[in-house]
């Protein structure tokens, strides 16, 4: 379906400057983008493409300007540009009902305004809510809930008493509620603490694809309201991840430890039990966290530190082979002169 500039605009609360009536019929990157086209522009050192690029409208930020262009000015680009993308691929709506392949427990609550798929278990006192879709091999355990408009993918699991609210999306291969890694004497005689308690995910968050997130020993993991987590990422008991916070694929979150709002965890960062992350923080990439974080501070390192004296470090690092044969020669400059001197005063 073909939109004009002015019908986007008003869909996404943005002002034209050029040809309002021109047809847009899909969006695509700056340098791909051709002949009816829309992109969008969101960091200032791509400006300049707005001369060469071949897009029949470009999204940009409040301020900007390009003689011949037709241009979108929105407050945000980057979140215009989503919001462009699904006007023009909306997601299908799924048919409700239970597939006959699908395995619903009589016990079960199910809305019949649900999707169940064929292969999708559903066990005794779970309960599935209006708009919610299970995907082929998704499992729903013993009085676990999930939330309207929800989506599990193929082989997402949730175990027994979870809770998954509204519009959460689980993406395939997600575990939510395996037992949290907790023995007694380990190393020895690893005894298993039974894990009783549940996780809790509110609304809006997203998971990505194999991420775990363990039960609580007791109480509950808690997974709060519009937090972002992605792929391969271990989530283990009694954590709390705040609201909108995001995780980064391949982090690790240790037990007990709670994760502010809006908190930023890069890639491969690991972060030991028991601390707290304050709100807004920023936890670098491969980041080894191994106490409490400050509040709108920014870490790197492992161990980590306050992100700019880690800047300092890695410069120095590259000079060290140099600093150190100049060590070397000063020593050896300093013991000719040690020599030179006891051979004057002997």
């Amino acid at each position: 379906m073909n939109w004009t500039v002015q019908e986007i605009a008003a869909r996404l609360g943005g002002v034209v400057h050029g040809d309002a009536d021109a047809l847009i019929a899909g969006v695509r990157g700056i340098e791909e983008a051709g002949d009816g086209d829309l992109a969008f522009i969101a960091n200032r050192r791509y400006r300049s493409r707005l001369k060469t690029t071949r897009a029949t409208a470009v999204l940009v930020a409040p301020g900007t300007e390009e003689p011949g262009r037709t241009l979108i000015v929105v407050a945000d680009p980057y979140v215009a540009f989503g919001q462009a993308l699904a006007l023009f691929h909306p997601r299908e709506p799924e048919r409700p009902g239970i597939h006959e392949r699908a395995f619903v427990d009589r016990d079960a609550r199910v809305s019949p305004q649900s999707s169940i798929h064929a292969g999708a278990t559903v066990s005794r006192g779970a309960e599935i809510a209006a708009g919610a879709v299970l995907y082929p091999g998704a499992y729903v355990g013993v009085d676990a809930s999930i939330g309207e408009e929800s989506v599990l993918h193929p082989n997402v699991t949730v175990y027994d008493r979870c809770r998954i609210g509204k519009r959460v999306i689980l993406h395939a291969g997600v575990v939510v509620g395996g037992d949290g890694f907790g023995f007694a004497r380990p190393g020895w005689e690893n005894i298993k603490i039974p894990q009783v308690g549940i996780v809790q995910i509110d609304d809006d968050v997203e998971i990505g694809a194999n991420t775990t997130i363990d039960r609580g020993t007791m109480g509950r993991t808690w997974i709060r309201k519009g937090a972002k987590i992605d792929n391969l990422v271990q989530i283990a008991h009694n954590v709390v991840i705040g609201e909108y916070a995001i995780v980064v694929s391949q982090a690790g979150v240790s037990g007990s430890t709670t994760v502010g709002r809006g908190v930023m965890i890069g890639g491969q960062a690991g972060l030991v039990g028991h601390i707290q992350v304050g709100d807004h923080a920023m936890v670098a990439a491969r980041a080894g966290i191994h106490k409490n974080v400050p509040a709108a501070t920014i870490v790197a390192g492992a161990p980590h530190m306050p992100h700019r004296e880690w800047l300092r470090l890695e410069a120095t690092i590259p000079k060290l082979p140099a600093m150190r044969q100049q060590l070397l020669d000063l020593a050896k400059r300093l013991e000719a002169l040690e020599k030179k001197l006891e051979g004057r005063n002997s």
